[in-house]
């Protein structure tokens, strides 16, 4: 049985992962440390033979018994919320970690997977954003302790790949939504839904003019799964390209939820991306991949999610 350890496993993205490497029949071993993630997000993993875990945070020394094929990188702040309240920590997980993880990967012979993200191309000054775009970052504004640890991360990666023979891996993962988002993350899918369940206003910043490109979490994993089951080396976008603005997304969510909400206008944040659409054609051509799951199905499921979770305020 082949052995894969997950860092960030608590988390939105790393406890779906979990999910479908045991579905692929993996020994899954989750590791967290539970700044930002949940137990309730794996809990039901525990009862399983082949799931264990650690609770531990990875910017310290890694230390895992036993054979590994895989390990796959997923510890970190992810929302803009998170990382400017932890700026130190965000930037030491994506630093120190990768080169806890790198040394262990080149120990255990294992292949070596980084969940990169859209943000290594900042406020893009090219649209879409093919992996060859080589971005547009501001290294000390408030998004740069992720954008830079994201950037670095890849470039200690390629690295060990390099000189070290490391088998290596770059996932850039554009924006994402599903179940076991956070309601209070601050990124604009669970602000929206919550605002609109609750009967709140929808807080849009800026005008909402501009775009975002949401892809749903099942997609998001399998595109993720093929990469990491491949040989390549080079990054690879995983997103989905159905752009839309803010303001037309918010007001989806509002139809969706049939809230009687309103949409109220804030000042943009520093250096918020006014684009962001992903040019998929390499993962389509690598991976024979590409986003099966429409926004309007994708929506609906990850509604049901948060009505669970929201006292709800629509109609009252």
């Amino acid at each position: 049985m082949k052995r894969v350890l997950i860092t960030g496993a608590a988390g939105f993205l790393g406890s779906h992962l979990c999910d479908r490497f045991l579905k692929e029949g993996f020994h899954v071993i989750g590791m967290d440390n539970f700044l930002t993630g949940s137990v309730e997000n794996i809990e039901h993993l525990f009862p399983l033979e082949h799931f264990e875990f650690y609770n531990h945070d990875v910017t310290k020394f890694v230390h895992v018994p036993g054979e590994l094929d895989y390990i796959l990188h997923f510890a970190s702040p992810a929302s803009p919320i998170d990382y400017l309240q932890m700026p130190i920590q965000t930037l030491k997980v994506g630093s120190l970690a990768p080169y806890n993880l790198l040394g262990l990967a080149r120990v255990k012979n294992a292949r070596f997977m980084i969940a990169s993200t859209s943000e290594v191309y900042g406020d893009p000054n090219v649209h879409p954003q093919p992996e060859t775009y080589w971005g547009h970052v501001n290294p000390i504004g408030p998004r740069g302790v992720y954008d830079e640890a994201k950037r670095f991360q890849e470039a200690i990666t390629m690295a060990y790949h390099t000189y070290h023979g490391v088998n290596t891996g770059i996932v850039r993962i554009f924006n994402t939504y599903g179940p076991r988002m956070r309601l209070d993350d601050g990124r604009a899918l669970p602000a929206f839904m919550s605002q609109a369940l609750r009967g709140e206003d929808i807080t849009v910043f800026g005008d909402g003019s501009q775009t975002r490109s949401f892809c749903y979490v099942d997609d998001l994993v399998d595109g993720i799964f093929r990469l990491t089951m491949s040989d390549y080396h080079e990054p690879v976008n995983i997103g989905n390209p159905a752009e839309i603005t803010i303001k037309e997304f918010a007001e989806e969510i509002v139809e969706l939820t049939g809230s009687n909400s309103t949409i109220s206008y804030r000042d943009l944040p520093k250096d918020d991306p006014k684009q962001r659409r992903p040019d998929i054609t390499r993962a389509k051509e690598v991976l024979n991949w590409e986003p099966k799951v429409s926004r309007s199905e994708g929506l609906k499921v990850t509604l049901d999610y948060f009505k669970n979770k929201v006292e709800v305020g629509v109609g009252s």
